[in-house]
């Protein structure tokens, strides 16, 4: 993330921006960008991956983005203390063959006193949908 924003969290503007900064760079969907916000030794879980390592999140990333197509998302902050942040988000996608869907779910984020991402949980559900019903 261009600014750093780090913990604790205690003002609940500064946690909303933390949320914002994360939203950007993921809808970037440059798996380097979007692992450089986490520690080296970052620990994740993403649905059914588990993963140590921002090279390990690295090549994740660029296997969901090539798999997920035209990936938008949005999230927003759920809650937040100390050095965690909760987040609810949404996000939009097609498969190759021109599916649509929604995913929905929960992060609970844990950061290092650097402000990097140190932990990241992710659960998510996957809604099938016509492009005519995208919201985002």
């Amino acid at each position: 993330m261009s600014t750093i924003i780090t913990p604790p969290f205690t003002d609940p503007e500064l946690a909303a921006q933390k949320v914002q900064l994360a939203e950007n760079l993921w809808n970037t969907r440059d798996p380097e960008r979007v692992a450089a916000a986490y520690t080296e030794d970052t620990q994740w879980r993403n649905r059914i991956d588990f993963l140590t390592g921002r090279a390990a999140v690295i090549e994740f990333l660029k296997r969901k983005w090539e798999r997920e197509l035209d990936y938008k998302l949005k999230k927003e902050l759920w809650g937040f203390r100390d050095n965690r942040i909760a987040v609810k988000f949404q996000y939009e996608w097609h498969d190759t063959q021109g599916q649509w869907y929604r995913s929905y779910g929960n992060e609970l984020w844990e950061f290092a006193p650097s402000g990097l991402m140190q932990r990241r949980e992710a659960s998510i559900n996957d809604l099938a949908i016509t492009e005519a019903e995208r919201i985002l």
